[in-house]
Parts: structure tokens; sequence; C-alpha cells
């Protein structure tokens, strides 16, 4: 037994005046004392009261101090009794009572509270071991008396006035310090007894003893700023008061005599367990226990709650949820009102986010980093589902109380949907839409390049955004307009990126600022056909006693963006396939059951590192980096540490939700444009590209559409079907440009690039170079002529033999060959004919093929079967 332990149960058997102890002693050396003990003797005591009541002068003198007594008493009470508060009126009193916060699904989630964290529990509700122990060290005949114990007022009057007029005892029943907590004050004055024992006699003679005894429970402050026994119980064992165990019961009832003393949380915890002790015993010798069943709960462990916050679940939703409350109500309201908020949190859902979060962390850290934050929106709502701020709010090293979803950080590429979906307003834009992804001059310096340092040539929008390539987001954003585009996020509930002057063309790469939370939202908004809900985070208030004070409606919510733009931004961020070329078809931005929208994000710096994705039931956003803004190692970007993190979330919380595709709405329509130059397919297209457009689009048809053409080498013009086709050469006249107008100012840098390209594919840019007249060295009037002479169509020869054929040139030689069993054999002249000795190994029937070629690559060819024995 530890030397503490032993010491506070000597202390008990001594009386020693420690504080929670009924017992005093007092030094008979006490000075200014007015009297001597040896008029206390028991003789003395005996003999003066024997002559009040035997002798005629002692029964006058009786008489006398009994109606001066009486006039004293009446007096007195009718001077303190006046400005007294109404003692009926002690069950609508406004007590400070805790408000209580749960999910929506009724699960207690926090307890907020003031200075007196207090919830009102009926006598029912309360244990029997509960009132019995407290019954049994408090007021032991509690059930007997009328609101006052008149020897337990005289022995603490005997006591104080032992201590020099001090009080130290106070005498009370369990009424009395009922009235002192509920009606009076603590001071230490007898005019304070007197005004309590007023209020005690008029309680007990309105309520029966099982409601004072309620009252009592209920008020009574434990320590630790618990007031009430159902506080009590959660505050220090982090139980529902009906799960309190006899022990416990008793470490309960021994708290209210000295609760910072007897604190399980300070330095006389062992003082605490021997009170428990003795109030066990007391329930046994009382008969509310049995010796055997007290000597067998004096000798379980007490396990004490070791939580400094109290019992708190899903902690950073609960202190947003709190700020909120205060905001709507005021600080004392929200603490003290005994509200009941049912939040738009899903208990399961939060779970399944902090299992992500903690399974992520080593990978984090591997990383470089040591945080990470996931939040939870319904898009069709605006609740908020889920939300995890940090991956240990107790954790001070990471500042893990910070609740990062609340707070702004640069989003990276996850930005880049946003410009997007702007230009997709105009006329000509869509998913299909190209973009020449070529190192670009953007002005004043600025040249951003791609996350692998590469350019990756024509592009779709679908594939530029699906790939997170930076240079087309560029485009993508001047196209849009910065105004336009931080319109379009301003709608869709993003509250940081209000001033354009303050950005620049970075701004699609991440340069801004965006809270996740509100970025979750946002994001939730493409899934939602474009519909706006505002953002909600509770879905019921009530009041102490059950009144309901507000209350979550569905509204049908703004629309912010067209529809047509909110699918097809679903439609392109859930295309695997189209990402595939960067992340791999098999990455961590994918639901196995049902489509899923998701883009990843990384800041240049490696500071922040995003992914935020979208169901139509779901939308998350998941931050990975360090809260003091440490960059993390070059490799840590959004698919590799925080993708990883929302796809297990995504998958968990999905698995009990229905599969709901993106709604396609009407006006969505699939056209077929010019891959390379992004306008209508003509008959000079080498590569088309079919794709999604708006309902508005317009497919782009300038002058000089591309055009293929053939060009005869040797003249430098059309080439006819009279040309040779080796002298044949297919030019493609394509007006491929830059993607804004050549009146724009930014024209000739994003120009340049284009061209350069263009040139290198065989493309002319020179419309103006076509030739406009057909090749007139090939006319057909000097073709060669050929004839075979040997051996004839359907001649027999032998395996060895000689070909011959008699030919003209007007043009000019150049070749003549024979070709048999795909073998050419060069035919030399001998004067008159043009010969070949061909051999021929196999028997059978075989083609012989005769070749004549002028000067001028014009050639005729003849045909003869023969048959070789």
């Amino acid at each position: 037994m530890p030397l503490r332990y032993k010491n506070a149960k000597r202390h008990l058997k001594r009386g020693t005046n420690k504080p929670g102890f009924r017992r005093s002693t007092v030094s008979s050396s006490r000075k200014n004392h007015k009297f001597s003990f040896s008029d206390l003797k028991p003789k003395t005591v005996i003999g003066n009261v024997k002559k009040l009541f035997t002798t005629k002068e002692g029964l006058k003198k009786l008489g006398t101090f009994a109606v001066i007594g009486l006039a004293v008493v009446v007096g007195l009470f009718g001077w303190y009794a006046k400005d007294l508060p109404t003692p009926n009126k002690i069950n609508s009193r406004i007590s400070a009572q805790t408000t209580q916060i749960f999910d929506r699904n009724g699960k207690l989630l926090y307890e907020m509270h003031g200075d007196k964290n207090r919830i009102l529990v009926e006598f029912d509700e309360i244990p029997e071991n509960v009132k019995n122990a407290t019954v049994a060290v408090e007021d032991k005949n509690f059930y007997k008396h009328g609101g006052f114990s008149g020897t337990r007022i005289l022995g603490a009057a005997f006591y104080n006035l032992l201590a020099g007029g001090k009080i130290t005892q106070g005498g009370s029943t369990i009424t009395q310090q009922f009235v002192k907590n509920a009606l009076l004050t603590n001071e230490q004055r007898y005019s304070r007894k007197i005004k309590e024992l007023i209020l005690s006699i008029e309680i007990e003679s309105m309520y029966k003893k099982d409601d004072i005894l309620k009252m009592y429970l209920n008020e009574i402050p434990y320590g630790s700023n618990a007031y009430g026994i159902k506080v009590a119980a959660k505050t220090y064992f982090d139980k529902d008061l009906k799960d309190l165990t006899l022990e416990e019961s008793a470490v309960l009832a021994a708290l209210p005599q000295a609760p910072t003393y007897y604190s399980p949380f300070g330095s006389n915890k062992d003082a605490l367990l021997v009170r428990k002790d003795v109030i066990i015993n007391l329930m046994a010798d009382q008969k509310y226990i049995t010796k055997k069943e007290a000597e067998e709960a004096k000798k379980k462990e007490i396990v004490f709650s070791n939580n400094p916050y109290g019992s708190i679940t899903a902690p950073h939703f609960v202190m947003f949820a709190r700020e909120k409350l205060v905001e709507k109500y005021g600080e004392q309201m929200a603490a003290e009102g005994g509200l009941k908020v049912y939040t738009s949190l899903d208990l399961d859902m939060q779970l399944a986010a902090e299992k992500a979060v903690k399974e992520g962390a080593d990978k984090v850290i591997k990383y470089g980093g040591s945080n990470a934050a996931l939040v939870s929106i319904d898009p069709k709502t605006g609740q908020i589902l889920a939300m995890v701020g940090s991956r240990d709010f107790f954790n001070q090293d990471i500042d893990g109380n910070v609740n990062v979803t609340t707070m702004a950080r640069q989003p990276g590429s996850s930005f880049k949907p946003y410009a997007y979906a702007t230009s997709w307003k105009k006329t000509n834009w869509g998913p299909g839409s190209t973009l020449y992804d070529f190192k670009t001059d953007f002005g004043g310096g600025y040249i951003p390049s791609n996350y692998d340092g590469k350019d990756h040539g024509v592009q779709s929008m679908r594939t530029a955004l699906d790939g997170s390539l930076n240079i087309p987001a560029v485009k993508a954003l001047y196209i849009a307009g910065m105004d336009e585009t931080l319109k379009t996020v301003s709608e869709m509930g993003i509250s940081t990126l209000n001033d354009p002057s303050k950005y620049g063309l970075s701004l699609v790469l991440g340069a801004g600022e965006v809270k996740p939370v509100e970025h979750a939202a946002a994001f939730g908004v493409f899934g939602n056909g474009g519909i706006k809900q505002e953002q909600s985070w509770f879905v019921k208030i009530e009041d102490a006693k059950g009144k309901t004070l507000d209350e979550y409606k569905q509204k049908p919510g703004k629309q912010v963006i067209d529809p047509q733009i909110a699918y097809l931004m679903s439609n392109v961020l859930s295309d695997n396939n189209a990402r595939a070329y960067v992340f791999g078809s098999r990455n961590s931005l994918t639901l196995p059951d049902r489509p899923v929208a998701a883009k990843t994000g990384t800041t240049n710096d490696f500071k922040d590192a995003w992914t935020v994705g979208f169901t139509p039931q779901v939308s998350t956003a998941v931050w990975v980096g360090n809260n003091d803004g440490t960059p993390m190692k070059r490799s840590a970007d959004g698919s590799i540490v925080a993708a990883p993190i929302w796809q297990n979330y995504m998958k968990a919380v999905t698995a009990k939700m229905p599969k709901e595709e993106f709604k396609r709405p009407s006006g969505i329509k699939t056209v077929t444009i010019d891959a390379i130059t992004g306008r209508k397919v003509t008959s000079a297209t080498k590569q088309t590209r079919t794709d999604l457009f708006p309902s508005w689009y317009k497919t782009p048809n300038v002058n000089g559409q591309a055009q293929e053409i053939k060009i005869d080498k040797s003249s430098g013009k059309l080439a006819t079907d009279k040309c040779p086709a080796e002298l044949i050469e297919t030019r493609i006249y394509s007006p491929i440009t830059a993607e804004i107008p050549s009146t724009d100012p930014s024209f000739a840098r994003w120009n340049a690039p284009v061209q350069k390209w263009a040139v290198s594919q065989g493309y002319s840019t020179d419309m103006g170079g076509i030739p406009t007249e057909a090749c007139d060295i090939h006319t057909g009037a000097d073709l060669p002529t050929l004839s075979i002479t040997y051996p004839g169509d359907g001649d027999t020869v032998a395996k060895d033999f000689t070909a011959q054929m008699t030919i003209q040139t007007p043009a000019g030689f150049y070749s003549a060959t024979f070709t048999i069993a795909g073998k050419t054999y060069t035919a030399k002249t001998n004067g008159s004919f043009y010969e070949a000795n061909i051999s021929i190994t196999t028997a059978g029937e075989y083609e012989l093929t005769a070749t004549v070629k002028d000067s001028k690559s014009q050639t005729v060819t003849k045909k003869v079967k023969i048959k070789v024995l």
C-alpha cells in the first residue's frame, strides 16, 4: 500500500481536520477563548441544567429565555426572509445547463459549457448506488429530518465556537447544501446560514424528499467544471450515468466535500480513494449494501478518464460547430443554454475519415509531411458530413488542434477546373477543343513549365486537364478571363479570392489560397448539376425544453453554373482513360464500382498537396503538408500523398450508398473536329477528335481551312493522274495558329511555338504558296512503249531461259526490267532487243512482268503467263 494512502487512512482515524473530513480537534492552547474547558465538564453542565427545571427561579428564567428566544428567532426569520428567492419557483429557475452536440443520428459528440457544466436528469435516471452513497456520506438521516438537523447544527456551532467564531463546520443537511448551491452563495457568514435554514424549511414543506435529492444531485459541484451527477460521470469516467459501478458511485459521492482537494487529476488521488472506501463502508453500515459487496467493491481498480478535454468525438468539427453556435446565439446561450445541437456530421463517415487519415500518415511522413486533413460535403444539401482538421487533434508538435480544413491553403492544380469551366461558357470551347502544349511566353517573363519539364504537343482540353498540364491550363485561364474566372469561383462558394488585381495567370496553378471546406463544397457544385447549396453544419437545434430553435430545411439552391458545364466537368474529371497517359490507368483517383470525378493538386514548392473529388452524393477534399509551411520532398505530389487517403475514405463511405451516375442534361452534343487545327473536318484532315460539347458550341471555320494538296515534285505544280506516283508529294496547307485571335495582344507570343511545331510536322502555314497550275511535264503524250517478244503468253519454257522485249522511250531511256517469282532481272540491250537470262528452280505456272521507265519517271508495264517445266 502506498505510503500516502496509509497516511490518508491514518488521518481519518485521528480525525484530522483535512478538507472533507467531518471530525475535528482543537488545541486547548487556542488563544482568546472566553470560556474554560472546566465549564464544560459533564457534572457542571448537568447541574446547571437541573436547576433550570427544578427550581422556581430556574423555571422563571427558562420561560423568560423561551419568550426572548422565540422573539429573536421570529425576528431573525422575518428580517432575513424578506430578500430571499422564492423556493416554489426552484424548478423553473434559470440554471446554466450544458449544451450537447450530437451527430445527425443523435450520437453524442461533445458537451460544451461555460463555468458550470451541467445536464439535468430525472430521479429515476440516477442509479441507486449514487443516491445511496450520497445519502450515506452527506446526510444519513435525510429521509427523517425536516430540512435541518438540530444535532448537527449544535455540533457545528460547538466546533465553530472552539475555532474562535470562524465557521469551519456547517452542519448542513443535503437540503441545506442544495439551497446554498442553487439559491445562495458560498460566503462564510452566519447570516447566510440563517437564510439557508429558512429556505431549507420552506423547500422541505413544498417538495418530496426524492425531488430534493434529485435537485441536489443535479446541482452539486463535483469539480473540473462538472456540475451535476451526469456530467461528473462523463468527466471522471467517460461513462454514461447508468453505467456507473458501485465503487465509481462512491468516488463521485466523495468529491463534493472538497472537489479540488479530492480531484483524481490532482495530487490527492490517494485521499480520494481512501474516502471512497469510507463511503462504501458507510453504505454497508447503513444496510444499502452487504459487507461482502463492500469488500469486493473496495478491491476493484478505479480507471479514470485520461482525456484532458473531457469526452469529445470529432474534435475539429465540434470546435467548428461551437464557433458557429456562438456566432448564432452568443457565448452564454451557446455554452449554458442547455441546447441540443444535432449537427450535419455523420459519425460513421467521420470515423472512416479519421481512419483514412491515420492510415495515410506513414506515407505523408515518409514524404516530408507531418499533417493531413479531410473534409467531406453532401453536394445536394451543402451539409458537412466529416471533418478531420489534422491527423491528431491532441498532438501539439504538429499544431494538431488547428483545423486545417477551415484554413486558407494554396490549391495547386486542383484550381484548374474552375478556369476550364469558365472557358466553356464561351461559344467556341468545350472538352474536345484543341490547346497546344508548347513552352510559351505569356508576357512579363512568365514562362511556365509542365511538372515533367516536357511539352506534350496537341492536346484536347479534356486530356490537358486530366493530365494536369500547366501550359494549357494557363491558356485556359487567359481564354476564360481572370475576372470571369474569379466570378465563377466566388459564385461556387470560394470566399478567399476577392481581388483580381492580386493575381496573375499563375492563379490557375494554385497561386491563390482556398479553404478545404469551401474547395470541397465548390467541387460538389459540379456533381450537383451546377446548383450550389449553402453550407450547413446542423440539422436541428433545440433549447433546454426541447423546443426547436432552428432546423435545416432542404432548399432549391442556386444555379451558379450551367448544368451542361457541370456535367461536362464531371465527365472530364471522371475520365480515367484521359488521365492514364500521365497517372497510369491504376491510380488512386478511381472507385471500383461507380464513376467518380477527381483532381489532384501540388504547389510548385511542394508545401501543399491535394486531392479533391466527388460523386453526386459526396464531395471530399484532402490536404497534406506541414502546418508551418515547411516544404515536403519534391516527389510529394497530390497523387502520391493525398490521393490514397482520399480514395480509401471514398471507398469506405460510398460502399453504403447506391450507385449514382452524373445526370446528363439536355443540350449536350457530340461533335467531331479536326484534332490538329481544332476546326471543322475537311478532306485534308489527317486526325479527328470526337468529344462532348455544350449546346452553344460552334465549331470554328476560319478562312483558309486546312487542305491536302498533291504536288508533282519534278514540276512543283499540282499533280495529275498522268504524274508518276513516286513523284507525287502530299502537302497539308493549314491555318494552324495560336488558339487566340490574331488581333489579341498575346497572339504573336503564343503563335511562334505553334508555327515552329507545324513546320516540323510537314504543315505549310503559308496559305498563299499553294500552286494553282497542273503539272506540264507529265502530259501522257510521250509515254514509253514495250512489247514482250519472248516468251509469248501461254508458252512453255525450260527452267533456264532468256526473256526479250522491244521498247521505245521518246522522252529518253532510264531502265528496263523483268520480274518473275518475286525476283527482278535487269534487261540489257543486244542491239535489237532488251533481254535478261532468267533461272527458275521449281516447275510450275508463273507470271512474267516487263517494265520500262523513261527519264521523266514515266513507266509502262506488260505481263504474260508462262509454264516452266
